[in-house]
């Protein structure tokens, strides 16, 4: 069994939201959006560990290569956005707003 080096503790919101204490930040080299592996061992307690970073998808880099050889193949294909796209964009995104920040809702979690 690994020896207790510290001990902390954090509070749940309402939300069932909470803070990583800075010793536990500073201990699995946490930044702001990184991701927090949670694993349930057998005996119910909880190990928290930094994730892994995700690999990226094959499919997603291979359309992009396929994109950016396109573009140097072919740079008089590319042309700029028209007045009238961007009016048709603006007009698909009226009343949408999005904070990245803003916290989950309870049907989100």
């Amino acid at each position: 069994m690994a020896q207790v080096v510290l001990e902390t503790e954090s509070t749940l919101t309402d939300r069932f939201q909470t803070t990583v204490p800075s010793p536990v930040r500073k201990a699995l080299h946490l930044g702001k959006k990184d991701k927090i592996k949670y694993t349930i061992q057998s005996d119910g307690s909880v190990v928290i560990s930094r994730a892994a970073v995700q690999e990226s998808d094959p499919v997603l880099g291979e359309f992009l290569s396929f994109i950016a050889r396109d573009m140097q193949a072919h740079p008089e294909r590319i042309e700029p956005l028209s007045a009238s796209m961007r009016e048709n964009v603006d007009v698909l995104i009226e009343g949408v707003e999005i904070d990245l920040d803003a916290p989950l809702l309870d049907e989100d979690e």
